[in-house]
């Protein structure tokens, strides 16, 4: 597998440039070549201007079998600053037991060990389940091309293995249940027709900074928690959850090795719940008047971007018109407000009772030799909620560690996974025979 992972790594498919928009195409032809290979049917198209690898290796001898969905994404992450490499990020390079390279561990080494044990089982006649990859080129700036794509796809499938994910700590799997989505806004505060000299109207006049701030702590969560109508339907953590929680990393450790402060007395205590199970909303940027230069204005524009990430449970729509009337009741009379919804992704949720995933469980601990914690993301993957309308179960898991320095320089994933990784997806693929 090592050289043909060497072979994917050498295609610099970086989404976010343009200029790299054949490699990526590239990256999808090889992915198309090597599911053909492995004797299965595979193409590249255009959806709607983004490329997918639709493909698919049939069971062994042509038997009646589930389907299951393979997800991966075949593009990377921008390299920059290319400085801070120690070798080249598109040759692949074996150091310490570490293999270094854009794409090793999100998300082309981890997709490969999907293919590898789909084309292992099929050469050895034990493929039970149809594996039906679904691939997408633009995951690093959106993925919104395979949740847009499943959402039209009449065929469905059983389940969903995806290999994209971390461990939480080296030999500490664990399966993902749900992520948060996501709701990203625009806000612009007027007070008055131009900006005023402070000394002559200061103290009287509207003054937009002031105005921003004030309105924006109408929504900013006190003591971690944010107004009711942003906590409206919320799907707590299950027991189980709640005791695999238990076992993560302390929230203390987490935050002071991010070089990180805690925002507030209880933040360490309750870090995974405000970071996977709550919704939080985080100011993302403010601009108005003059930072830098000595200026005493009353300035009469503010601007700021805000996110709200939404928690399992959770309705966007429902969620953005409450921020809305929440900030709305909160600017002072005399200010005009606009508030713009730049983009939106669901959350979503699985549940951990459907029989794909108690079967893929069982099948992990048996090759890997620990049961998968199973734990929430506080991030946000389109593909999640697709799949959850379809009624398809996702096993959302990983061989990644956290200082495999994804989306930054030196990317790397341990070497001695690349085996059990395989193991553990021709287990898996293997129980869900019995769906």
């Amino acid at each position: 597998m090592l050289v043909e992972l060497a072979e994917w790594i050498a295609i610099p498919s970086v989404s976010a440039d343009p200029a790299r928009a054949a490699d990526v195409d590239h990256a999808g032809d090889w992915l198309v070549a090597k599911i053909r290979a492995a004797g299965g049917e595979a193409e590249r198209i255009d959806w709607q201007g983004q490329p997918l690898v639709l493909g698919e290796i049939a069971a062994s001898g042509g038997r009646e079998a589930p389907t299951v969905l393979c997800y991966g994404h075949f593009d990377v992450q921008a390299v920059d600053p290319l400085e801070l490499w120690e070798s080249e990020p598109f040759s692949l390079v074996e150091r310490e037991g570490w293999l270094y390279g854009r794409g090793t561990a999100d998300d082309k080494g981890q997709l490969l060990m999907l293919l590898e044990a789909a084309r292992s089982l099929a050469r050895e006649n034990a493929l039970l389940v149809n594996v039906r990859f679904a691939c997408d080129g633009e995951e690093e700036v959106g993925g919104g091309s395979i949740a847009d794509f499943l959402a039209t796809d009449e065929r469905g499938a059983d389940a969903c293995l995806i290999f994209d994910m971390s461990m939480i700590e080296r030999d500490v799997p664990a399966f993902t249940l749900a992520t948060r989505g996501l709701a990203y806004f625009h806000l612009e505060l007027t007070s008055g027709e131009r900006d005023l000299h402070s000394g002559v109207y200061g103290g009287a006049a509207l003054n937009a900074l002031h105005a921003l701030a004030g309105t924006l702590t109408a929504v900013l969560a006190k003591n971690g928690g944010l107004p009711e109508q942003l906590m409206a339907g919320v799907v707590p953590p299950s027991t189980e959850e709640l005791a695999a929680i238990s076992a993560l990393p302390a929230g203390e450790r987490v935050l002071a090795e991010q070089g990180a402060r805690p925002a507030d007395e209880s933040a360490a205590t309750e870090f995974y719940l405000r970071t996977c199970a709550w919704p939080a909303l985080d100011v993302n940027g403010i601009e108005g008047g003059s930072p830098r230069l000595q200026k005493t204005v009353l300035p009469v524009r503010a601007e700021a971007n805000l996110s709200i990430r939404l928690a399992p449970g959770q309705d966007v729509d429902v969620i953005a018109s409450a921020l809305e009337r929440l900030l709305r009741d909160a600017a002072p009379v005399g200010t005009g407000l606009s508030v713009k919804l730049l983009s939106s992704s669901a959350p979503g949720l699985v549940d951990q009772n459907a029989p794909a995933i108690q079967l893929a469980l069982a099948a992990f601990e048996r090759s890997f030799g620990r049961r998968p914690l199973l734990v929430r993301s506080g991030g946000t993957m389109p593909i999640m909620p697709a799949l959850q309308a379809k009624g398809i179960p996702a096993i959302v898991t990983g061989f990644d560690l956290p200082e495999g320095n994804i989306h930054s320089p030196n990317e790397r994933l341990w070497a001695g996974y690349v085996e059990p990784g395989i193991a553990a997806a021709k287990a898996i693929l293997t129980a869900l025979g019995d769906l």
